[in-house]
């Protein structure tokens, strides 16, 4: 009975412990539904429209027969098992919806790409909202910390609440630091925020070419050309999978990785769009994993974003990317949640009194929160160039502030542009954004002080007349027990006397002047008063007033002002290339973007193109005479009319200007600037395919044409660019040739001399020891002549510094040498035989002479110079020129090539597949091949693609480098090239300097 009651009591708290591990499991369940991870739903099912990708209007479906090879691989399983094995990730709420049904707006929700082989799309990443609105409960949200850049590392969100939305976090143990959003210094009115334009998109004329029905056989030749460009992207992108996942970008030779842009993955966020339009959804989804990890609000590599970069790379990367796999219908939410992520952080930048961005944003919030302002010498490009990421989210959103920050700069460039700049319609390299005149504020600082010391100078004479008046003056004594700071206004107050003037209580007072500063003395006058004061206290209470004056003067008035020069001397450069370039670049692009519903980037564009082609183009004067074209740079004082200094450059970042002349000389309609875009682009072409490699310099400079309709190759003056010292180098050589004709002259006529001299003491004692010649050591000119000097003297030969102002003369060997040296031995110097003649050989450092029987004294084999040149003869023209194209490499046609590398850049393919898809000339895909089995052949790698230090080489040194724009923009170009031309067409999408897509209006 007992057992059974303790068995009673077992059974009891077994039941409560069961109760309890059941009461614990429910109360778990609410945090694990918060920190779940992301589900996985199928995303609504794609169709395949029969007209194909992207098709114009003009277009129908059965003019295209290329499609993308789809993938078919069921990944659900997959993802699933690495979801498991993830760390548990925080929801991210709605972002506002992106359906147009009462908002008015006529812009169309992009739908997806789609090809005839991938119609199933349901193995995507979404988020279910629903659930997280209903499990998402406390007020605060803990983000957990994440090793940034490694990959499969960590999970959490950066971003959370809607857009906008003060994001507050908790801190874990760790002590890594997150963005958090900031109260705004500066920040603009509802009511002033400028809102995307609105109405039905304008008509605007086709840009790309009506392609027909292309031949069997060319089909097949460019399908065996596109797989071999996806080749090279399935291999990159492996090797950075592998190698570098997580991180920015790969080292492909050592196969490791580095971070330059903050470490958010900079190569896979780039690609994601390279990735859907070359098919590859395998890739794409796997790459969405990785995307969802990124915390933008961190960085354990820098401290300051770059803007430029990250607004083109990661913004537009994300934003394309939702574009290409559908937008809202594609079902990747976490694209554009990702978007609106990084976009709150970089609205930061624009909180300045001028609301012109800071372009390295140091984004600690103990940073982030103090005041700042823009800064005076900023890129061009730098600053230009965030319009578009910024207006495609916009449009997307539906959140005006995104496009009112980047509409701010437009308007700035456009008032300058009106204002006018120095080369008119163009802006200097470097930029003052501060919005503040500092001339202005200097001129205004100057009449200030001009003021002031006026004011002091009145105050002085009144002193004069009315202060002083009266006052006893002081002893010696009494002036040396002063400090020094205050004896020379002693010493002026005893040339003073006058009687104390009365104050508020009828004491008299007198004033005195101590470092500007005004000190009241009692009746008892100017003495008493300093000497009843402490000196150190007088003067730093002196100090103190003056340093407070400085302060008052130091603070910031802003003589506002618009966008202005930027450059710290007073030189100002222009051109179409690097800091420069991109800017120029989006005024069209915008255009665009927004439907034709913003006239000024027409107005912006315009100007630009006419005046590039009044000062910037020329036509290059090469071997063969190609009708080609270049965009230099110019650099003047303010005057280019007269001052203008040019650089006749070709630069491998100036290679986007075909494509932007093309497009422009289209939507615009001006043939003439169609042509021109032709030509610029061969241009490129022309530089890629006259060097070793086959790959265009990043920067080299070439011989401008004096007429761009009458160009001639011209040896003659290609060599006279390659030395500009030509005229005076010839002058040298000619000075130098007659200098060495008189010492040739002088020598042999020393030579004889010496001859004759030695010949008389020969004759004259022939059987005497002295008599001979002595052979055992050389024979030292100098010591020879120097014992007979009055008879050389007498004789009238000038023999003073002979040895001392010729060099040595690099000689033969002798007849009677062994030596290979090309100098006489001194053992093999034989004594001459008197018998056989008058004959003396004499052997010293530098000269051989010997004298015949009739007395000449011939120059030696030594003395032919065409055999043996002087070391310190100078160059000739020629063989400067010869010297420089052999030691540099040069290829015809080049003057120079000091910026030899390669970093995979994309400019040059980006303007021929403008000018394909523009022209419709399948020239252009012949020539875009020839670059693509160039770049290949030079920079693979078993793990991707390198940038070269040297294309005037075959097989170059790789820098184990490969930027992100390899796998975002060149490959995808050189893709889009052989691709069927529906896919992006450019009737459908814009693409921004990153080559990433965003969906025009319609």
């Amino acid at each position: 009975m007992f057992r059974l009651r303790r068995y009673r009591y077992y059974v009891f708290f077994a039941a409560i412990v069961v109760f309890l591990i059941y009461r614990a499991t429910k109360d778990s369940e609410h945090w694990e539904t918060v920190s779940a991870s992301i589900p996985h739903a199928k995303a609504p099912p794609k169709s395949a429209p029969e007209r194909g990708f992207g098709i114009t209007n003009k277009q129908s479906s059965g003019k295209s027969d290329t499609r993308f090879l789809g993938e078919d691989d069921d990944l659900a399983q997959q993802l699933l098992e690495k979801a498991e094995k993830e760390p548990e990730k925080v929801k991210i709420p709605d972002l506002k919806s992106t359906t147009t049904e009462d908002t008015g707006d006529k812009f169309e929700v992009p739908t997806p790409i789609t090809t005839t082989d991938s119609t199933d799309q349901t193995k995507v990443l979404v988020y279910d909202k629903d659930a997280a609105a209903k499990t998402t409960t406390a007020p605060l949200i803990d983000i957990p910390d994440k090793n940034v850049g490694q990959g499969a590392k960590g999970a959490g969100k950066g971003i959370h609440g809607a857009p906008g939305a003060h994001n507050t976090k908790t801190q874990t143990a760790t002590t890594t630091i997150h963005w958090h959003k900031v109260p705004e210094h500066f920040p603009v009115a509802e009511d002033k925020i400028i809102p995307l334009p609105t109405g039905k998109p304008k008509p605007i004329p086709a840009v790309q070419y009506e392609f027909a029905r292309e031949s069997t056989e060319a089909r097949e030749k460019r399908l065996d050309r596109l797989a071999k460009v996806k080749a090279e992207m399935v291999r990159g992108w492996d090797g950075y999978m592998t190698y570098a996942k997580g991180h920015d970008e790969l080292r492909p030779v050592t196969k490791t990785f580095r971070d330059p842009f903050c470490g958010w993955a900079a190569t896979l966020v780039d690609a994601l769009d390279t990735l859907w339009i070359m098919g590859m959804k395998k890739e794409f989804n796997e790459a969405m994993l990785e995307v969802e990890k990124i915390d933008f609000t961190t960085s354990e590599f820098r401290s300051e974003i770059p803007v430029f970069e990250t607004t083109i790379r990661y913004l537009g990367g994300l934003v394309a990317a939702y574009d290409v796999s559908g937008g809202k219908a594609g079902g990747y939410d976490i694209l554009l949640e990702k978007a609106v992520e990084l976009a709150e952080i970089l609205m930061g930048v624009f909180d300045t009194p001028n609301r012109m961005p800071v372009l390295y944003y140091n984004w600690k919030p103990p940073i982030a929160s103090l005041p700042k302002r823009a800064q005076a010498g900023v890129s061009v490009a730098e600053l230009g160039s965030l319009a578009m990421e910024f207006t495609r989210l916009a449009q997307i959103t539906k959140e005006n502030k995104y496009y009112d920050a980047v509409a701010r700069i437009t308007d700035a460039f456009y008032d300058w542009q009106e204002r006018g700049t120095t080369i008119p319609g163009i802006f200097p390299e470097h930029v003052d954004a501060t919005g503040c005149n500092r001339t202005a504020e200097a001129e205004i600082a100057a009449k200030k002080a001009a003021l002031e010391e006026e004011q002091n100078q009145i105050e002085l004479e009144r002193s004069d007349s009315k202060t002083f008046k009266g006052t006893k003056p002081l002893s010696a004594d009494e002036i040396d027990s002063q400090s020094e700071s205050t004896k020379d206004d002693l010493h002026t107050l005893n040339r003073r006397s006058a009687a104390g003037t009365p104050n508020d209580d009828g004491a008299e007072k007198t004033k005195i002047l101590h470092n500007g500063e005004e000190v009241h003395a009692p009746s008892g006058g100017a003495a008493s008063a300093i000497n009843e004061r402490d000196p150190d206290t007088f003067e730093s209470e002196a100090q103190s007033g003056f340093l407070d004056s400085q302060k008052e003067k130091q603070k910031d008035k802003c003589v506002a002002q618009g966008l202005a020069p930027g450059s710290w001397s007073s030189s100002e450069q222009y051109s179409m290339g690097g800091s420069q370039d991109s800017t120029y670049e989006y005024f069209p692009k915008q255009w665009l973007l927004l439907g034709g519903l913003e006239p000024k980037y027409k107005t912006l564009h315009t100007k630009v193109a006419a005046a590039v082609k009044k000062w910037l183009l020329f036509r290059p004067m090469v071997p063969g005479d190609p009708d080609i074209l270049f965009s230099a740079k110019i650099n003047t004082q303010g005057n280019p009319e007269t001052d203008a200094v040019v650089d006749w450059e070709v630069t491998h970042l100036t290679c986007f200007i075909g494509g932007m002349f093309g497009m422009g000389g289209k939507i615009f309609e001006t043939p003439e600037d169609v042509e021109i875009g032709k030509r610029l682009t061969d241009g490129c072409v022309w530089a890629y395919e006259n060097t070793p490699s086959g790959i265009m310099p990043e920067g080299a400079t070439v011989v401008p044409c004096a007429e761009v309709n009458n160009c001639h190759w011209n040896e003659t003056l290609y060599w006279e660019w390659l030395d500009p010292l030509f005229e005076s180098r010839n002058e040298q050589v000619a000075e130098f040739e007659k200098q060495q004709k008189e010492r040739k002259t002088q020598k042999a006529q020393q030579a004889k001399m010496k001859g004759h001299k030695n010949l008389g003491v020969a004759s004259g004692e022939s059987g005497s020891s002295e008599g001979r010649i002595d052979n055992s050591r050389p024979v030292d000119f100098d010591e020879e002549l120097g014992s007979s000097s009055q008879e050389v003297a007498a004789s009238g030969l000038d023999t003073v510094g002979i040895h001392k102002r010729a060099p040595p003369t690099p000689i033969g060997p002798s007849p009677n040498s062994n030596s290979n040296s090309g100098r006489v031995s001194e053992k093999s110097t034989q004594a001459p035989d008197l018998e056989d003649g008058p004959v003396i050989s004499t052997n010293s450092d530098s000269t051989i002479a010997s004298v015949t029987d009739d007395g000449q004294v011939p120059l030696s084999e030594a003395d032919d110079e065409s055999e043996f040149p002087d070391p310190s003869s100078p160059m000739s023209h020629k063989q400067y020129v010869e010297n420089k194209i052999l030691s540099e490499n040069l290829p015809p046609g080049f003057v120079s090539a000091n910026y030899h590398a390669y970093i995979l850049r994309p400019e040059a393919i980006e303007s021929v597949w403008y000018m394909y898809r523009i022209t419709g000339d399948t020239t252009w895909q012949d020539k875009g091949w020839k670059m693509f089995n160039a770049i290949v052949s030079q920079t693979r790698t078993e793990a991707g693609n390198s940038a070269i230090d040297n294309v005037l080489m075959t097989n170059s040194g790789k820098t184990d480098e490969m930027e992100s724009f390899w796998l975002a923009e060149t490959l995808k170009y050189f893709y889009l090239l052989y691709s069927d031309p529906n896919l992006i067409s450019l009737d459908e999408w814009v693409l921004n300097t990153e080559a990433h897509p965003f969906k025009r209006p319609i």
